[in-house]
């Protein structure tokens, strides 16, 4: 019996319990309203979507093709139309997931206005845009549920039968998936990372991804002055989101954690070491140091440290921060991995300057001699000029394979003039394959990309304006957004329903019966796009 069923039947003990004053209660409705909100609050969404992730992690490790995937989204109702969409057009919503963006938060959420990715944002936005999120992904199982419900009403009235629409409603899979946060460095000492991850867990978040940058120091992971924490601070604001997730019993909750040491050059602070070759001398060794012979080779104020039982000097710049030596990034980024997952963390995310299947795969391989399992998050980032990256590889593997490039100018490969060219042809089929490639050959459970949908806003905006302010005038909409909404079969084309008005419809019958003023009748307009496409 389903649960759609099952709770009829309750619903029908209930009234029938109390039928001297609940007599106007329909136990099918009750049931109704019960399907609509399967989930009742954020930590009911938070312990679901992290029995998900756990077993997509497992699916992972027996077949490197079952990799998941994710959108970044700045608002909820884009959260709303990316499920749609992928239900719509895959049929599931199985391995995928959203991404909220730190740098969309900042940029598009802030009451300050529009902010650098530097954590200045206010810190309760984030677990406001998680909760916004689900509330549209919610609204979208109670649309499509109400469609199907109506769907049930009218073959009944009609003597049909209505098994079909029963298995969809008894079978129906909900558009809440897995959400990974992103809660930045953490926003502060581990206290206020810890209190942050309880806000973020309670409006939903399973999964949180925190990086190994200085809190107050915090810089956008692709671009410069990159600061990073020694591994014992680190380890302790992973702690402190576990200690989050296991308070509100959400034991399966996922931490990511990410490392920008390769694109970070700098630390704050030099750790403590107690022992030999502890984790604190393993962060040491990578500073850039000048001998120290005598006190004559010292100024007023400069630190001195001993390494390899000789005294040394670490570099430091007039900020106060201390230099790494050079090209310690690759060993850096393995040693803060490592440490990551060995102090629990479930997964992780490499910042990359790049997207190339082999650097990430030799720091996987690396990080695998010591950890079989582990398993990367990567970012599919839109600072990369995915187009330029992937012809200059096809580039160096036609020179290295001894092929004639004289056609081709490795500087200029972005030009247009070289779109239709064999190189540029193969390069399109390498980005297509990317995420397939480096999830079997680097370790990628998950691809994300973390603002995609900053720039298709801005581009769709661009391509509307540019043709309603110019000649076309309303056919731009008409023939560019609204008609293009009916021939794909988009949802919102109809936008009344879309926000609600036909769920108020339903609900409006539910407590009122045949007094309900509704809102769908014949003078609505939405009605004229019921028709043939």
């Amino acid at each position: 019996m389903s649960n759609y069923t099952n709770d009829i039947q309750a619903a029908q003990t209930l009234t029938a319990d109390n039928s001297q004053t609940w007599n106007a209660i329909n136990p099918e409705y009750v049931a109704r309203m019960k399907a609509q909100n399967r989930f009742k609050t954020g930590l009911d969404i938070a312990k679901y979507t992290a029995g998900i992730m756990r077993k997509d992690m497992a699916d992972y490790d027996k077949d490197s093709s079952a990799y998941t995937q994710s959108l970044g989204c700045w608002h909820g109702f884009i959260g709303q139309q990316k499920m749609l969409a992928i239900k719509k057009h895959h049929g599931t919503t199985d391995k995928s997931y959203l991404y909220l963006s730190g740098w969309m938060v900042a940029a598009l959420r802030s009451e300050f206005g529009p902010l650098p990715d530097q954590s200045m944002h206010e810190k309760t936005s984030v677990p406001a845009l998680i909760e916004e999120l689900y509330t549209f992904l919610r609204q979208a199982d109670a649309k499509e549920l109400g469609e199907l419900f109506s769907a049930l009403d009218k073959a009944q009235a009609a003597g049909e039968s209505t098994q079909e629409i029963q298995d969809k409603i008894d079978n129906y899979q909900t558009h809440v998936v897995p959400i990974i946060a992103d809660i930045d460095a953490g926003f502060g000492n581990e206290e206020a990372t810890y209190l942050l991850a309880k806000k973020m867990i309670e409006a939903g978040a399973c999964c949180i991804q925190i990086e190994n940058q200085v809190s107050d120091a915090k810089q956008c992971g692709h671009q410069d002055g990159k600061v990073t924490v020694p591994h014992e601070d680190f380890l302790c604001k992973i702690n402190a989101v576990r200690y989050a997730f296991l308070e509100l019993g959400v034991d399966d909750g996922v931490i990511v954690a990410r490392t920008d040491s390769l694109g970070a050059g700098l630390t704050q602070k030099i750790p403590v070491s107690q022992s030999p070759n502890d984790l604190a001398a393993q962060y040491n060794a990578f500073l850039e140091t000048t001998p120290v012979n005598s006190v004559n080779d010292l100024k007023d104020g400069d630190s001195v440290l001993k390494l390899n039982g000789e005294l040394v000097k670490p570099v430091r710049l007039p900020n106060g921060l201390y230099k790494f030596k050079a090209d310690t990034g690759f060993d850096r980024v393995v040693l803060d991995c490592i440490t990551s997952l060995q102090n629990g963390a479930d997964l992780l995310w490499i910042e990359t300057e790049k997207p190339h299947v082999q650097q990430i795969g030799d720091m996987v391989n690396a990080i695998r001699k010591e950890v079989p399992d582990a398993k990367l998050v990567y970012n599919n980032s839109p600072s990369f000029n995915w187009t330029l990256n992937f012809r200059q590889q096809v580039f160096d593997t036609w020179v290295e394979g001894g092929k004639d490039v004289s056609d081709y100018n490795r500087d200029e490969l972005m030009s247009v003039r070289y779109d239709t060219s064999e190189l540029a042809l193969e390069a399109d089929e390498k980005v297509r394959t990317f995420q397939a490639d480096s999830a079997r050959e680097a370790g990628i459970f998950h691809h994300l990309i973390t603002l995609p949908t900053y720039h298709t806003a801005a581009l769709s905006t661009d391509n509307l304006a540019k043709g309603y302010f110019g000649e076309e005038g309303m056919l731009a909409y008409v023939k560019g957004v609204q008609r293009k909404e009916l021939r794909e079969g988009l949802a919102c084309v109809k936008h009344q329903a879309m926000a609600g008005s036909n769920l108020g419809d339903d609900h409006k019958e539910y407590f009122s019966g045949d007094q309900a003023l509704k809102a769908s009748g014949k003078d609505n307009t939405m009605n004229q796009f019921d028709v043939a496409v």
